[in-house]
């Protein structure tokens, strides 16, 4: 008989800060047992540039309004505001029998089935993760593991102010650019597209969810 994955519970915030958030996701991993529920957390965050664990301040490139956070998840920096997705993971990932390997590959395999329903062509690049349309990066991820149980996860661009992003090199790469749905002339809004990922979630992840 095969084992019924762990079903998910997702949650949906707005215009969200990034310190609190990160916070709240710090709290329910480190309070977490073998019998809480995996969580799913979709929302935007307000204006924020974040810079991960192995981050450099020098990939800021210019002095800014939009506050500065130094974060605990992988990755250098990037920048959050109103008009991306971001989708947090809080999963067990022994539990889903998961490597850390297979779930950024589970978070990239996602972006481009979700993009290539929207009729956008996305990919991987060697060695650079997340999703790009062409040399354009729309997807983004960033994760902590802590006692074999992840938190924060992915974000994708759909119609959002991209000129902070030209203050920095995304994700520590010098000249690399960026894009989003609205650019590619995808009119898809935001309450969509979370739909959307929530399905393919569901399918990749396993049993069906129950909403907050």
């Amino acid at each position: 008989m095969n084992k019924v994955s762990p079903s998910l519970f997702y949650r949906n915030f707005h215009n969200r800060s990034y310190e609190k958030t990160c916070e709240q996701m710090r709290n329910f991993t480190l309070t977490r047992n073998n019998d809480t529920q995996d969580e799913v957390w979709f929302l935007d965050h307000l204006p924020v540039f974040t810079i991960g664990k192995l981050g450099k301040l020098d990939n800021l490139l210019a002095h800014t309004k939009i506050p500065v956070v130094h974060s605990d998840r992988g990755g250098d920096i990037t920048y959050h505001g109103p008009g991306q997705l971001v989708v947090y993971l809080l999963l067990d990932l022994a539990r889903r029998n998961l490597g850390i390997r297979q779930l950024v590959s589970l978070i990239e395999d996602t972006l481009i089935c979700l993009l290539s329903s929207y009729g956008v062509c996305a990919s991987t690049m060697e060695q650079v993760p997340g999703v790009f349309v062409g040399r354009k990066k729309i997807g983004f991820l960033g994760l902590r593991v802590r006692r074999g149980k992840t938190y924060h996860g992915f974000s994708l661009n759909i119609d959002m102010d991209l000129s902070p992003f030209k203050i920095i090199n995304p994700c520590g790469y010098k000249g690399l650019e960026v894009t989003d749905l609205k650019s590619l002339g995808k009119n898809t809004e935001m309450k969509v597209v979370l739909n959307d990922i929530k399905s393919i979630l569901n399918l990749k992840l396993g049993k069906l969810g129950r909403i907050a």
